[in-house]
């Protein structure tokens, strides 16, 4: 609330955005507050004395930024956070994909300078589709620099398992339905292709976490559409995830593997159990963290184990701290991040000239 107005932050299919609402002529009128698009927008204080008010503004390409009004004008940029990449040139879009079942999924885009719609940009796709959590736009920061900047394409997924369209998004990918997160994600690997933005030889996929386990459905499911596929901190058996760390909390999102109708369920995406001989699957990266006490290392060790036992390339770090999180300082971050990136670029990018 203001002296005069009230002002409600809101998502409007993926985007922030933020209404003013006066009481004029006996009725409440709305109007859009001119912020940036394909932003996360949040109101950070007001007067309700005055009509002033500050908002927060974050995109992928800007840091976050406070903007500040005091009612006679747009919003102005009051103070920014550090940029840590050059913006210039690159663009946002949004984008619908259909799944399996007819839904259509949103994602992201962020393009680099001078993309075609060729097949031929390195593209990352990354996204969550769990426990009520929502992937919004967010800056990139050093995969802003270490990726769009070097050429690469970034794509966030806001897939069914998620948040994003609130409780009744979530509700319907859990449990015996989870299979619709994997098909979600899936169908945005298909239309970016089918657009033209990417091709699989040139699309990698990255997923920490539930991500993880995301990200090991997907190329497990569809090995033919990823060049590369980064498996981090991740659920991998899941028909032992209830027996491994604090696996057993999760039975109201996955279902319980003791229960033979439950483990069908779980049988039919568990990448763990999907790993098979005969497939030529895009040499993944895995990695843990032998400190996480959420999910157990045991997850990537096993997957890393098996890929080995089968004969298939395959990439796997775990590191001694960090824990969850996947990094207990700035140091020890960098170099996840360096590892990870110089495997996107080998896997994914053409070979420049000059080396």
């Amino acid at each position: 609330m203001t002296g005069t107005a009230l002002f409600v932050a809101l998502l409007d299919n993926v985007v922030g955005k933020v209404l003013q609402f006066n009481f004029e002529g006996g009725q409440w009128v709305s109007k859009p507050v001119p912020l940036p698009d394909n932003a996360t927008l949040g109101i950070a204080a007001s007067s309700d004395e005055t009509d002033q008010i500050m908002y927060t503004v974050t995109g992928f390409l800007e840091p976050t930024t406070l903007y500040y009004s005091d009612g006679t004008a747009p919003p102005a940029v009051l103070k920014t956070s550090p940029a840590y990449f050059d913006p210039a040139g690159m663009a946002v879009e949004q984008h619908e994909a259909t799944s399996k079942d007819g839904t259509k999924i949103p994602y992201f885009i962020v393009k680099p300078k001078g993309m075609k719609a060729d097949g031929s940009t390195a593209t990352l796709l990354t996204g969550y589709g769990g426990f009520q959590v929502p992937r919004l736009p967010a800056y990139l920061g050093p995969t802003g620099k270490m990726w769009v900047e070097k050429g690469g394409a970034y794509v966030l997924a806001n897939m069914r398992g998620g948040g994003e369209f609130g409780p009744g998004w979530h509700q319907s990918a859990i449990r015996e339905n989870k299979q619709r997160t994997w098909d979600d994600f899936i169908a945005v690997a298909d239309d970016l292709v089918k657009r033209g933005f990417t091709s699989p030889q040139h699309l990698g996929i990255q997923g920490g976490s539930q991500g993880g386990l995301l990200v090991g459905t997907a190329f497990t499911q569809r090995p033919d559409l990823f060049g590369a596929a980064i498996v981090q901190i991740p659920l991998f058996d899941m028909v032992r995830y209830h027996l491994i760390g604090r696996g057993a909390s999760w039975i109201g999102e996955y279902g319980d593997p003791r229960i033979p109708e439950q483990r069908a369920w779980i049988d039919g995406y568990s990448p763990y159990q999907k790993i098979v001989a005969g497939v030529d699957y895009p040499s993944p990266f895995l990695w843990a963290s032998t400190a996480d006490d959420r999910t157990h290392p045991a997850h990537a060790r096993k997957g890393a184990a098996k890929l080995k036992a089968l004969g298939q390339p395959y990439y796997y770090f775990e590191d001694t701290t960090g824990g969850h999180s996947g990094g207990v300082d700035n140091e020890q971050r960098a170099k996840l991040q360096a590892l990870q990136f110089i495997y996107l670029m080998q896997r994914l990018m053409a070979p420049q000239p000059g080396g």
